[in-house]
């Protein structure tokens, strides 16, 4: 959850950057340059960039600009959302599992104790209480692990979800403009 937490916060320090440093240059080269080396919004700039810049052979030429620069951007987006949810499914997985293992733990401490009054042939409640009541206890740590794992998990998958929603904006701006600037330069090629 800690390092959930960590890269959220990384996350939304680097959309706050991007959003001063990029939109305010002169130019895309220039913004590209304003933004750092392993930022998230710099590698969907450079994916977008470097798509728009590349589009050219045969293959790709039958494919519009648009789509090109779109799927560019949507892939460099869609890896920043998976890498936001590595390790979201492990917190869910011993959010569900943990009641359960702590119930097994006290099924199992509840056996050996009716086992051992059994063994012993009496059955008062000072030879039922302490072991039942120590059974018990793994079910109490079950959930004291479950309860905050849940919690934990559905906090930052909210949190992922207001993170994503910066990155997705700035993929659209950033198509946008991209888009802009190659139908601005397409009628100075057609004059050459």
């Amino acid at each position: 959850m800690v390092t959930k937490l960590f890269e959220q916060v990384r996350l939304n320090r680097q959309a706050r950057e991007a959003q001063k440093s990029f939109w305010s240059a002169k130019s895309l080269k220039e913004g590209l340059a304003n933004l750092k080396e392993g930022s998230a919004f710099r590698y969907i700039a450079e994916s977008g960039i470097n798509a728009s810049e590349r589009h050219e052979g045969a293959l790709l030429e039958q494919i519009d600009l648009n789509t090109w620069v779109t799927m560019s951007i949507q892939r460099a987006v869609e890896n920043i959302q998976n890498r936001l949810q590595d390790g979201l499914a492990f917190l869910a997985t011993v959010g569900s599992t943990a009641p359960f293992v702590g119930l097994f733990g006290t099924v199992w401490g509840i056996y050996h104790a009716l086992t051992a009054i059994g063994i012993a042939g009496q059955a008062s409640i000072d030879k039922v209480a302490g072991p039942v009541g120590e059974a018990l206890i793994m079910t109490a740590v079950g959930l004291a692990v479950a309860v905050p794992a849940v919690l934990g998990y559905n906090w930052l998958v909210r949190r992922n979800k207001v993170a994503m929603e910066s990155v997705r904006t700035f993929g659209a701006d950033l198509h946008m403009v991209l888009m802009g600037a190659s139908s601005k330069s397409m009628p100075e090629a057609g004059k050459r």
